[in-house]
């Protein structure tokens, strides 16, 4: 107890400490805020019954034992986890690819980072819009085409497989240009030197790339990783401009349930309950992907 308390005072007798404390205060202030008491409060709000017309009802847990009978729950969850496990592989991988071209000695390259970066500056909804144009049943750019060439018009936003194909298609349009910038950053901080050694080696283009670079953007990679999942899991915007959740509810993510309990069905409560369990299994994926990921890179 007294080691400890020495190490406190020690602390703030010192003027470099003090100097850290006062620059992190504001910040802290802030983050705590905007961010650690909405969590607290999002969490005491889902023990509650509570709708915008009347006070809040303390019910305990009974919301969270709502959701285990829930099967509206359960398909928002599965359409979630269905999204990230599709999109999430496509947008990295999608982003590696681009980057590999970027970082190539082909002319033109700024003109097609300028090309690949350019749908990530647009909002969700002029993405939405411009997707909804190409894959529209009748007018549509995309049936339009077909049925120039001789085929027949396919009905792409009323068609599970086909809404799920759009969906993926407009988030990766959309947000693979920020994964490929991460990882150019990573490519062009590999010396030239070790694929000039390996060159001398007699070692080709593919070994180079499986030995040299991609060992050496591993830790890019599980950032890119792990912001994409987190990313992916949060989805709502697209799905809900682009089919609205359809065709019926095959399309709904967790986000658009949640929305739709707390603002359409006038239930917070229950709403919040949702992201609450959404947060924790995001906190929980996070950790252990980070736990993994210390050990990986600390065995190279």
């Amino acid at each position: 107890m007294k080691t400890s308390l020495s190490k406190i005072l020690k602390f703030i007798k010192d003027s470099d400490s003090i100097t850290a404390v006062i620059f992190l205060l504001p910040f802290t202030i802030v983050y705590g805020m905007f961010l650690i008491h909405p969590i607290i409060r999002g969490f005491y709000m889902s023990l509650h019954e509570w709708t915008i017309i009347r006070q809040m009802d303390f019910i305990g847990l009974d919301n969270y034992r709502r959701l285990i009978t829930d099967s509206s729950f359960w398909e928002a969850a599965g359409n979630t986890f269905f999204f990230v496990i599709t999109s999430s592989p496509t947008i990295v991988i999608g982003g590696l690819i681009l980057a590999l071209i970027c970082n190539s000695k082909l002319k033109g390259t700024i003109i097609l980072k300028t090309a690949f970066f350019m749908p990530y500056v647009l909002s969700v909804a002029i993405i939405s819009l411009i997707m909804v144009y190409f894959f529209q049943p009748y007018a549509g750019f995309v049936n339009t085409f077909l049925v120039n060439i001789g085929l027949s018009r396919v009905q792409w936003l009323d068609t599970e497989s086909l809404a799920w194909f759009v969906l993926v298609f407009a988030t990766l349009w959309w947000t693979v240009g920020f994964n490929m910038i991460l990882f150019l950053s990573a490519l062009q901080d590999i010396p030239k030197s070790y694929y000039e050694a390996a060159k001398v080696d007699g070692a080709t283009r593919w070994q180079s790339f499986w030995n040299i670079t991609l060992p050496l953007i591993e830790p890019t990679t599980w950032t890119v990783v792990l912001l994409q999942v987190i990313f992916s899991s949060q989805v709502f915007a697209q799905m809900y401009l682009i089919t609205g959740g359809g065709p019926g509810t095959s399309t709904r993510p967790l986000i658009q349930y949640i929305y739709q309990t707390g603002f359409r069905r006038n239930n917070f409560g229950y709403g919040v309950s949702m992201a609450f369990v959404l947060l924790v299994v995001l906190t929980i994926f996070s950790l252990v992907f980070q736990y993994v990921k210390n050990r990986r890179l600390s065995d190279r």
